[in-house]
């Protein structure tokens, strides 16, 4: 089979909404009812609708891309082939409502709430790469009943109102005939079941809320505004059902002496006037190491130096930017009676005009303050 990737016209780093949206376009083009006369097009949408199913799921989607399609196994039943059966195909033409009448029927235990945090990281590990502790308030299943919500030695009982089913069907008339529509029981509340007697820890709830701290891997190359997924680590779901993820949010601490220019490091080297002049060589600490710099004479102030692959790697892991070194000539602001005495000789020499010297009781004065 294609990869599915490319079935959905998709790259590899797709979100989970744009292979959603791509799953909806795809489907809506391939679906037989659009094609009667076409067994082809019958094939490719069956294998889109595989696709959808794998790359839809966060655990299947990484075995997929670790291990091809021999991770992910062949379809789990024949309805596997429409993206888990009717629901999924509801929800690619009418927006996730079948027509009807009534909405999907639950599937299990709904699934937990995504998360965010923010995680500060430090420069040099941005430029790294780290692992970074993050804390968040969040539920968690309880431990004292095992997520069913009764007390200890007793268990909860299937709704009697709905079955078990969490919702309710009623048939009504109408002028086109029988409609049947569906609404969570009200009784239970959508769960399926009665809790006679609720746990003392979670009152019943299935959850209770804890603090958890999380490591969080944080790539080289990161930037504040870059955003981290955690699947399976945000809020439980209720009755035992699913955690949702976990979305940490960079925010990266500014350098006292590197200024990030996207990939690249940009570092101020002050150099005196005659270092510029003459020409030097001088070293700088990067944050993999020192490097050496070779100042030219006549080096003016701003000009770069740039060291190749010096710089901060790139996410995906496919090198690395540049450290970018500009020059800062400094003049001095306080001189010796010897230092001035040469800068003299050296603007004469040059046919430079300079202020005469200063004299005097005041200038004496002038120069105690300075």
């Amino acid at each position: 089979m294609a990869d599915f990737y490319e079935l959905l016209g998709v790259s590899r780093s797709a979100t989970a909404e744009e292979i959603k949206r791509a799953y909806r376009r795809r489907a809506r083009e391939l679906h037989p009812d659009a094609n009667p006369d076409d067994p082809a097009a019958e094939e490719q949408f069956k294998a889109v609708a595989r696709a959808y199913e794998v790359l839809s799921d966060p655990d299947q989607r990484a075995r997929y891309d670790r291990y091809g399609e021999a991770g992910v196994g062949a379809p789990s039943s024949s309805e596997s082939f429409f993206g888990g059966g009717l629901g999924d195909i509801f929800d690619a033409f009418f927006g996730g409502s079948s027509p009807f009448g009534g909405q999907r029927g639950p599937t299990g235990p709904p699934r937990g709430q995504d998360l965010e945090v923010v995680a500060d990281v430090a420069f040099e590990a941005s430029v790294f790469g780290a692992t970074v502790p993050v804390t968040v308030r969040t539920a968690v299943a309880c431990d004292e009943c095992g997520a069913t919500g009764a007390a200890p030695g007793t268990r909860p009982v299937t709704c009697d109102e709905c079955g078990g089913a969490g919702q309710v069907r009623r048939v009504r008339q109408s002028v086109f005939g029988q409609m049947v529509t569906a609404a969570p029981c009200r009784r239970c509340g959508g769960s399926g079941q009665i809790v006679a007697t609720p746990c003392p820890k979670c009152r019943g709830e299935t959850r209770v809320i804890e603090e958890r701290t999380y490591n969080v891997d944080v790539p080289a190359g990161v930037d504040t505004g870059s955003t981290l997924r955690l699947a399976g680590r945000g809020a439980a779901g209720p009755y035992g059902g699913p955690a949702g993820d976990l979305y940490v949010h960079v925010r990266v601490a500014l350098s006292d002496r590197f200024q990030r220019d996207g990939y690249d490091l940009v570092v101020d080297l002050p150099i005196s006037i005659s270092q510029a002049a003459l020409g030097t060589h001088v070293e700088i600490e990067a944050p993999d190491g020192a490097i050496d710099v070779a100042i030219p004479s006549g080096t003016q102030s701003g000009r770069e130096f740039r060291s190749r692959h010096r710089g901060i790697p790139f996410v995906d892991g496919r090198g690395r930017g540049d450290l970018r070194v500009v020059a800062r000539v400094e003049t001095p602001t306080k001189l010796s009676s010897t230092e001035e005495e040469l800068l003299r000789r050296l603007a004469e020499e040059r046919g430079e005009a300079v202020d005469p010297p200063a004299s005097g009781v005041f200038s004496r004065i002038r120069s105690a303050f300075k």
